[in-house]
C-alpha cells in the first residue's frame, strides 16, 4: 500500500545509517515494528499485579501429572502476542 509521510528526512537518514538499513522504506518498516513490539510489551506490564492466583496451587503436582504442556502453550501464545524479534 502506497503511502506518503512528509517525515524529517534527517531522522530518517540517522535510522536508515545507524541501522544499518539499504532503504528509508527498510527503516521506517523497522521503526514500526519495534514501536508495536513496546505496546504490546506495555499492555502486558499493565497487566502486572491485576492477575489473581491461587496460592494454594501446586504446579509441580501439574507436572507430576504431564500438564506442563499449560505452560509451554502460554509461552507460545505470549511469542506469538509480541511477536518475532
Amino acid at each position: 500500500m502506497a503511502t506518503n509521510l512528509d517525515l524529517d528526512d534527517k531522522l530518517i537518514e540517522a535510522a536508515r545509517r545507524l541501522g544499518g538499513h539499504k532503504t528509508k522504506r527498510d527503516a521506517v518498516t523497522r521503526a514500526l515494528e519495534e514501536y508495536v513490539r513496546w505496546l504490546r510489551q506495555q499492555a502486558i506490564l499493565d497487566d502486572f499485579g491485576k492477575i489473581e492466583y491461587d496460592p494454594k496451587y501446586d504446579y509441580k503436582k501439574q507436572r507430576r501429572a504431564g500438564e506442563s504442556n499449560l505452560v509451554v502453550e502460554f509461552v507460545e501464545r505470549t511469542l506469538r502476542f509480541c511477536g518475532p524479534r
